[in-house]
C-alpha cells in the first residue's frame, strides 16, 4: 500500500473520530476543540490531493479566526450543561434519521463515483494557480450555489444572534420608548426649604 494511501485513511479516521466527539461530548469549549482537530485533518487531506490553497485557506480562515472567535463566545455565554444535555437526549430520534439520511446519501454519492476511475491530480507547470482555477468555477459554473451558500450564512449569523440575545432578570435595561413619554411631573419634584437666614 502507498504511503498516500496511508496518510489519507489516517487522517480520514482522524477526521470521523473527532467529528464524532465535536457531537458527543457535554463539554462546549472541548467540542470546539474537536472541531480544530477535524479542520486540520480535513486539511490535511486537502493536501494530499494536491489543493494546497484550500488547506491553507481552511487553517488561516476557520482554525485561525472563526474557530478562536467561537471559542472566545462560548467562554463568555453562560452556557448550561444540563440544559444541553436534556435537549440533545429530546432531540435524538430526530437526529439519528437524518444522520441516517445524510450518511445514505453520502454512500450513493461515493458508490456512483467509485465506478468510474479517479486517478491522481497529475502536477501542473509553474504557470499553473490553484487561485484562478478556484475563483473561475466560483463565479461561473457555481455561481448560484456561491450566493445560495452566502444567504444561508446570513441566515444562520441572524439565527444565531436572536438565540444568544436573551434577557435576564439580574441585569438592569433601559426602555427609550418609555424615556421619550416621561412628563416633567414624574421626574422633577420641586421642594421648597427655608433659607438659613429665616427662622424655623
Amino acid at each position: 500500500m502507498p504511503i498516500i494511501e496511508i496518510l489519507f485513511y489516517l487522517f480520514s479516521g482522524v477526521l470521523v473520530l473527532s467529528a464524532l466527539s465535536v457531537i458527543t461530548v457535554g463539554n462546549p469549549i472541548h467540542a470546539a476543540l474537536f472541531l480544530i482537530l477535524s479542520f486540520f485533518s480535513a486539511a490535511c487531506i486537502w493536501m494530499l490531493l494536491q489543493a494546497e490553497f484550500l488547506a491553507i485557506t481552511l487553517v488561516l480562515v476557520y482554525v485561525g479566526a472563526v474557530m478562536v472567535l467561537f471559542l472566545f463566545v462560548v467562554m463568555m455565554l453562560d452556557v448550561h450543561v444540563a440544559s444541553v444535555r436534556e435537549g440533545f437526549a429530546r432531540y435524538l430520534p430526530a437526529g439519528v434519521l437524518v444522520a441516517l439520511a445524510m450518511a445514505v446519501q453520502l454512500f450513493l454519492v461515493i458508490w456512483t463515483r467509485g465506478m468510474e476511475t479517479m486517478p491522481m491530480p497529475a502536477g501542473e507547470g509553474d504557470e499553473y494557480s490553484h487561485t484562478s482555477m478556484i475563483g473561475e468555477l466560483l463565479y461561473s459554473e457555481y455561481l448560484y450555489a456561491f450566493e445560495i451558500a452566502a444567504v444561508v450564512l446570513l441566515v444562520a449569523i441572524i439565527a444565531a444572534i436572536a438565540l444568544t440575545h436573551r434577557r435576564r432578570p439580574e441585569t438592569k435595561h433601559q426602555d427609550p420608548a418609555r424615556q421619550v413619554r416621561v412628563k416633567r411631573d414624574e421626574r422633577l419634584r420641586v421642594v421648597k426649604m427655608k433659607s438659613e437666614g429665616e427662622e424655623a
